[in-house]
C-alpha cells in the first residue's frame, strides 16, 4: 500500500467579509513568538471601515504557533512555512486580487512567497520588516540586538525561547542571509510600514534598500514601535482602498 505524505497547512483563525462577493482578499501573517491574535485590533478596525466592506480578511497561525501544527518532525523552515501557506491559500479558493500582510518575521515569509509565486500576489504590506544585511548578521552588535529581543520575548513567556519552533525560526528564517536580497530583488509591489521607535528592524538600511528597488518598494514611517499598533494599521486603509478602487 502506498502512503501519502499529509499536506502541510496552517490553522485559519479568522475569515470575514461584510459582503457575499468580496473584491479583494487580504491574508495576514504574524511574526516570531506570536500568533494571529496579534492582528485582533487591526482586523476589528479594518473590518469596521466602511470603505473596506468588500475586502475579505483572513488570518493564519504559522506552523509552531497558535492553533497550527507543533511537531518535533517539523523543521520550521522557509520551505515548510511556504508550503503550508500555499496549501492554505489554495483552500480559500481566492477569486479576487490577493494582498499578503506580514509582520516582523512574517514579512520575510510573505516576501519569499511573493518571489516564489510571482503571479498570485497583487500587493504586499510589510509591517515592521527587519532589513538585516549579510554584513549586519556577522556584526557583534547584531547578536546584542537579538539578545535584547529575546529578553523582551522572555518577559512575556520564557518557555518560548526553548521551543524548537522559536529556535529554528530564528536560525532558519530571521537570520537567513538572503532576506535582504529577497527584498532588494522583489518584483511584487510592497509597502513597508514601520515605526520610528522600532529598535529591531535595522531601519538605517531602508534608504539604500528603497534606492535599490524603487519600482516595487516604498515606505511609510509612523510614530510607533515594532508591534501591529494603531499607527500602522490605520495606514493600511489607504493602501487597501487604493487597490479596491483602482
Amino acid at each position: 500500500m502506498q502512503l501519502f505524505k499529509k499536506k502541510l497547512t496552517l490553522a485559519k483563525t479568522h475569515d470575514f467579509c461584510a459582503v457575499k462577493k468580496p473584491k479583494l482578499t487580504v491574508v495576514c501573517i504574524h511574526g516570531i513568538a506570536s500568533d494571529s491574535s496579534a492582528y485582533t485590533h487591526a482586523l476589528q478596525y479594518l473590518e469596521g471601515t466602511t470603505s473596506l466592506k468588500e475586502a475579505r480578511f483572513v488570518a493564519f497561525d504559522l506552523l509552531g504557533s497558535g492553533k497550527s501544527s507543533k511537531s518535533e518532525k517539523l523543521e520550521y523552515s522557509y520551505k515548510e512555512q511556504l508550503e503550508a501557506l500555499h496549501n492554505s491559500i489554495a483552500k480559500l479558493k481566492v477569486r479576487t486580487p490577493l494582498v499578503l500582510v506580514g509582520h516582523s518575521m512574517g514579512t520575510f515569509i510573505v516576501t519569499r512567497y511573493a518571489n516564489t509565486y510571482k503571479k498570485s500576489v497583487k500587493q504586499l504590506i510589510l509591517i515592521s520588516p527587519p532589513t538585516y544585511t549579510e554584513d549586519n548578521l556577522k556584526d557583534p552588535a547584531f547578536a546584542v540586538a537579538i539578545k535584547m529581543f529575546e529578553k523582551a520575548v522572555s518577559a512575556k513567556n520564557s518557555k518560548i525561547l526553548e521551543e524548537k519552533a522559536f529556535i529554528n525560526s530564528m536560525r532558519k528564517i530571521v537570520m537567513n542571509k538572503y532576506n535582504y536580497k529577497n527584498l532588494a530583488e522583489l518584483k511584487t509591489p510592497a509597502i513597508m510600514v514601520y515605526g520610528k521607535l522600532d529598535k529591531f528592524i535595522a531601519a538605517f538600511n531602508y534608504p539604500a534598500l528603497l534606492k535599490t528597488n524603487p519600482k516595487y518598494l516604498s515606505a511609510i514611517k509612523t510614530e510607533g514601535g515594532h508591534g501591529i499598533s494603531r499607527d500602522k494599521y490605520t495606514k493600511m486603509v489607504g493602501i487597501l482602498e487604493g487597490i479596491l478602487h483602482a
